[in-house]
């Protein structure tokens, strides 16, 4: 079945429904979408963040690295 045709179905039968049911209705599938896009939001991709940071501390070594930002917080 075609998506426009089975939205089309949908449609009709959900003008069958009470107006209190529709908006029921309305209300279920605001709150899912609300989950999926939360849900969207928390998958990070972080092989994308993979390699950002290289060549940044080249030649540099970590420890003084740190020392350095540590006295910078000061």
């Amino acid at each position: 079945m075609r998506r426009g045709i089975a939205l089309e179905k949908i449609e009709k039968e959900i003008e069958k429904l009470a107006p209190n049911e529709q908006l029921k209705l309305v209300e279920k599938l605001i709150h899912r979408l609300r989950q999926i896009e939360i849900t969207a939001r928390r998958e990070l991709d972080w092989s994308k963040l993979y390699g950002l940071g290289k060549g940044l501390w080249k030649g540099e070594d970590a420890q003084e690295y740190v020392n350095r930002l540590r006295e910078d917080r000061v």
